[in-house]
C-alpha cells in the first residue's frame, strides 16, 4: 500500500486499468466534458485502493463542475504512476505513501516533479488480528507471542504455518522479510488484491475465526470489522532502507501529493485546486465506504459528498 507502507512496485511504465472488484474502475468514467472541443484536460493519476479512489472522484467532479475542466483518469501502479508524471503522461497523483528514490530523482535531481502538498491523512501499514480475538488472547498483540499462537492462524494455503494475509503481491511490503528476520513461524499468503482480501478478512469475521493480516488506515473496512494492531519493533528512522534486514514496524506516513512539474506552473485553476486540496481520514473514509460498500460510483458517491460538505472544498477554489 514506500508504501512500504502500502502499494505498489510493478516492473514496466505501462499503464495498467484497473480491475478486480471492491475498487471501481475509474479509467471507464465518463466526463461531461469528454467531447467539448477546446476543452481545457487534466489528466489524475489513480491507485487501486479505494481510498485514493476517493480522492481522485472528489476532485475530478469538483474540476469539471466547479472549473469547467475535463478530468481523464488512469490507473498506474505506483512507481510506474512517477515516471507518467515525470514524463507528463499524468499531471497529478493525490496519494503517495512515500517513495524516497523517486523523490530524489525527479523532485530533487530533475526536477520535473514537485510536491503539492498534505492530503490531509496520515497513512499507517501494520499487522492486525481481529478485535474479538485480541479481547480473548491480550498477550497477542505483542510479536514476541505470535508463535505461540501460530496454529490458530494456520490456513490450507499457508501449510503447517500460521498465516499472515497480504494484498495484492504488487504492493511493497516488508512482510516476508519481517517474518524471516523476527523468525517467526508463518508464511505471507497474497489475496491477490485488496477487494480479495477484504473479502477474505469479512468471511474471517463472519464466521468469528482468528486471522493476522497486513492492513493499513485510513481504510473503510475497519469501521466494519474492528481490528487491533500487533505491535511489531518500533520504528526508526532508516531501519527499513535494507528491505532484506527490515525487523521494525512501517512508519506513519503523512499522505503527499505530487503535481508534474511543468503542470505546476501552468495549470492555473487546476493546478491550484489540487494544490488546496486537504481533507480528513473521516472524509476519506465517508467516500470510500460510498464507493466501496454502498455500491455508488464515484461519480456518485462524490457527487453526495459535495453536495454536504460545502464548506471543507469551497476553500479549496481558486
Amino acid at each position: 500500500m514506500r508504501i512500504r507502507t502500502m502499494p505498489a512496485v510493478a516492473a514496466g511504465c505501462a499503464l495498467l486499468l484497473l480491475t478486480g472488484c471492491g475498487a471501481a474502475d475509474m479509467t471507464k468514467q465518463a466526463s461531461p466534458f469528454a467531447n467539448a472541443r477546446g476543452a481545457r484536460t487534466v489528466t489524475l493519476s489513480v491507485q487501486s485502493w479505494v481510498g485514493a479512489q476517493a480522492n481522485v472522484a472528489v476532485a475530478q467532479y469538483l474540476l469539471e463542475h466547479e472549473l469547467g475542466y475535463r478530468v481523464d483518469t488512469v490507473q498506474v501502479d505506483e512507481v510506474p504512476a512517477w515516471d507518467a508524471l515525470s514524463q507528463g503522461r499524468v499531471d497529478a497523483i493525490l496519494e503517495d505513501w512515500g517513495h524516497p528514490d523517486q523523490e530524489q530523482r525527479y523532485v530533487e535531481d530533475k526536477k520535473t516533479i514537485v510536491n503539492g502538498g498534505d492530503l490531509g491523512v496520515t497513512g499507517h501499514i501494520g499487522w492486525f488480528v481481529p478485535t474479538y480475538f485480541a479481547e480473548r488472547h491480550p498477550d497477542v498483540t505483542d510479536w514476541k507471542n505470535l508463535n505461540k499462537y501460530a496454529d490458530q492462524f494456520r490456513t490450507a494455503e499457508s501449510g503447517g504455518k500460521g498465516q499472515l494475509l497480504d494484498g495484492s503481491p504488487s504492493y511493497v511490503t516488508n512482510d516476508k522479510a519481517l517474518v524471516k528476520n523476527l523468525k517467526l513461524d508463518y508464511r505471507v499468503v497474497f489475496a491477490g488484491s485488496e477487494a480479495a482480501q477484504i473479502t477474505q478478512i469479512q468471511q474471517f469475521a463472519k464466521e468469528k475465526k482468528p486471522f493476522l493480516t497486513y492492513w493499513y488506515t485510513p481504510q473503510w473496512l475497519s469501521e466494519q470489522v474492528p481490528m487491533t494492531e500487533v505491535k511489531l519493533p518500533p520504528y526508526e528512522e532508516g531501519c527499513d532502507a535494507d528491505p532484506e534486514k527490515v525487523a521494525c514496524a512501517y512508519p506513519h506516513t503523512p499522505l503527499q501529493k505530487y503535481l508534474n512539474a511543468d503542470f505546476a506552473r501552468g495549470g492555473g485553476k487546476a493546478a491550484e485546486l489540487l494544490r488546496n486540496f486537504e481533507w480528513t481520514t473521516e472524509d476519506q473514509n465517508e467516500v470510500s465506504l460510498m464507493i466501496a460498500e454502498q455500491k455508488l460510483s464515484p461519480r456518485e458517491a462524490a457527487k453526495k459528498w459535495v453536495d454536504s460538505h460545502r464548506s471543507v472544498w469551497e476553500k479549496w477554489l481558486p
